[in-house]
């Protein structure tokens, strides 16, 4: 495919359809056509989300592992970010249980390699891509403590919810010393100042106990 255009620089002309934007949107929907592939068959699952910094002693890291376990003891696959931290228990707690343990990685120039934990692997280059797969595919979404990633696909997860763009879900909260700061926050700032309705608080629950944590996704899900 041949273009007379040049770009903006005029140095370059525009003469192999690889090197203009229309090849990436290829590589975007090649990522959609594999994610696809690779997830329509799994059963229930939830996604559980957090900090790719967590040390294999911490309290938090302990937490998802036996949170993941019991939700593959009910019938859950846990899908995760693939890394490790937060994502590396969580997919060794599932795997633990013989339950189907998803990691959905990223390509980073600064992140460790996949942990090895996960028995379905999928590579993203594009993380809008990665966000439909954890979404499309949850029943519930698990919010483990984390940093700016894990606030992004917390906030975009009840945005999302909130504008009727996806089904209603649960959404879990799980660490009530480290989230409670940021939800006193949304009540001061976001409700106070009219930001949100009241109603828009019952987006999201806050847990410390996986079996109150688990029993709420099933009883959802066995009602809705």
């Amino acid at each position: 495919m041949k273009l007379e255009k040049q770009n903006t620089n005029g140095k370059y002309p525009i003469n192999d359809l690889k090197s203009g934007e229309s090849w990436r949107l290829f590589k975007i929907m090649g990522e959609f056509v594999e994610g696809i592939d690779s997830l329509r068959h799994l059963g229930p699952a939830v996604s559980i989300f957090g900090s790719a910094r967590t040390s294999p002693d911490h309290p938090y890291y302990k937490k998802a592992e036996d949170l993941a376990r019991l939700f593959g003891k009910n019938g859950y696959a846990v899908i995760t970010g693939g890394g490790g931290g937060i994502m590396e228990a969580a997919n060794k707690g599932a795997s633990e249980e013989d339950s189907d343990s998803i990691g959905l990685n990223i390509m980073l120039p600064f992140e460790e390699k996949p942990n090895p934990y996960a028995t379905t692997q999928l590579e993203f280059r594009y993380f809008f891509v990665r966000k439909v797969m954890f979404i499309k595919y949850a029943q519930a979404y698990i919010i483990m403590p984390g940093g700016f990633g894990t606030l992004d696909e917390l906030f975009e997860t009840i945005t999302l919810i909130q504008t009727r763009r996806i089904r209603k879900m649960p959404v879990i909260l799980v660490g009530k010393d480290y989230w409670g700061g940021l939800i006193h926050w949304i009540k001061e700032k976001l409700l106070e100042e009219k930001m949100i309705s009241k109603k828009d608080l019952n987006l999201f629950f806050l847990s410390d106990d996986p079996d109150e944590i688990v029993r709420r996704v099933v009883d959802f899900n066995s009602t809705s």
